[in-house]
């Protein structure tokens, strides 16, 4: 698996409301996108930086995803974003270790 660590910043800054709701609108886009297979979405304690901690299947389907228009429109809403990769060889939750 990969993660992903993706971060923008924000200006004027977010409180935490209204990025609850701008993320709660958006979160069900994300639903349906292969290989995604979980999304945390980010908000800095100051709420001057935004982003997202994505769990994807394989690279393949994150550089899918992160593509040159993705980063546009996301620079155009908020500011330049930033995409992090990382191999994540053991995942623990409360119920499993895989």
């Amino acid at each position: 698996m990969i993660v992903a660590i993706v971060r923008f910043p924000v200006d004027p800054p977010l409180s935490a409301e209204a990025a609850r709701a701008a993320f709660a609108a958006s979160a069900p886009g994300y639903q349906a996108i292969s290989g995604l297979l979980r999304k945390h979405f980010l908000l800095s304690e100051d709420g001057a930086t935004a982003g997202g901690v994505y769990l994807w299947d394989s690279r393949a389907s994150a550089e899918a995803m992160y593509t040159d228009a993705w980063a546009d429109r996301l620079a155009a809403k908020y500011g330049r974003p930033t995409v992090e990769y990382f191999a994540s060889p053991v995942t623990v939750d409360p119920d499993s270790i895989s």
